[in-house]
């Protein structure tokens, strides 16, 4: 199906949302890198993401699922299919005594504020990731030593084939980095957290330590797609990446960012292939001084 076709065929279906057509990825991601998706689609419900998942299905579409695109590496050629994008168009958030339901769409900076504004304590070490409830179920986001897995009791999620499922927190399977929704290809569509009453003083103190620290000792100023690395067992990237003499390394116009050397970021109009050479000089460099072998934390997507 050519994508006119389908940009038509979805606009008939879906009511709320919006559908996109040659849409550019780098207005999507944090690396401000990509190039042109077919399709994009912004659904404004649980049931319109179902009937995107099942058209995609029966017409034998590609579909890709992202959030808000802070830990997302888009290729130069863009994406064929169909992106569903999940970020402000289902951000609904919930407050309950100490529980908060969220839609993925919500961005944790968000519901850490509305946990703020209740005393609620648990959100405050990852209150400052720059990402969406969906993709940090995903992947078990954590900071400062806070996990997401943390705080989650119920997970909603819609499978490949459309059908609805909700899981608890044991079956999410979480690990680092890692949880169910990645072992089967689900996408997150809403989740409830069970936080504890505090003191708002106390939380507001221990925020505001945590984004002053993330401020000063990150690059936030460049596109990035946060920490590029996973931590290898026992040591930090960024370390091994600093004492390899890769600070401040570029290619084209990719660099290891002088302020943390975990980040590679992006001086302006880099191109994604550029971002994963200096990747691999990276991998390379510390695999042969130091015998670590680094795992992207980036996800990568589209054609090259």
């Amino acid at each position: 199906m050519e994508k006119n076709e389908i940009y038509n065929s979805l606009k008939n279906k879906i009511n709320d949302g919006e559908i996109l057509i040659d849409e550019p990825m780098k207005e999507h991601t944090y690396f401000k890198i990509g190039g042109l998706a077919d399709i994009m689609a912004l659904p404004k419900s649980i049931e319109e993401v179902q009937c995107i998942i099942k058209f995609c299905n029966d017409n034998n579409i590609d579909y890709y699922v992202i959030g808000n695109g802070t830990n997302l590496l888009v290729r130069d050629k863009g994406i064929r299919g169909v992106v569903i994008k999940i970020d402000k168009n289902l951000s609904e958030i919930k407050v309950k005594d100490n529980i908060i339901t969220a839609q993925a769409g919500s961005l944790l900076s968000k519901i850490s504020k509305i946990a703020l504004k209740n005393a609620l304590t648990g959100m405050e070490g990852i209150s400052g990731v720059p990402g969406s409830l969906g993709g940090a179920i995903t992947m078990n986001a954590g900071a400062y030593g806070t996990e997401i897995k943390e705080v989650i009791t119920k997970v909603k999620c819609i499978d490949k084939l459309g059908e609805i499922h909700e899981y608890t927190n044991e079956e999410m399977n979480f690990g680092y980095r890692h949880s169910k929704v990645q072992e089967d290809n689900l996408l997150v569509l809403e989740a409830e957290m069970e936080l504890k009453k505090g003191d708002y003083k106390e939380i507001k103190s221990r925020m505001d330590e945590l984004t002053e620290k993330r401020n000063t000792k990150q690059p936030i100023n460049m596109p990035s797609a946060g920490s590029t690395f996973k931590r290898p067992e026992g040591d930090y990237a960024g370390r091994l990446i600093d004492v390899s003499g890769l600070r401040g390394l570029t290619y084209g116009r990719a660099q290891v960012s002088d302020k943390h050397c975990g980040f590679v970021v992006n001086l302006g109009d880099a191109k994604c292939d550029e971002v994963l050479k200096l990747i691999d000089i990276v991998k390379k460099t510390v695999r042969d001084k130091h015998g670590v072998e680094l795992e992207p934390e980036v996800k990568i997507i589209g054609e090259g």
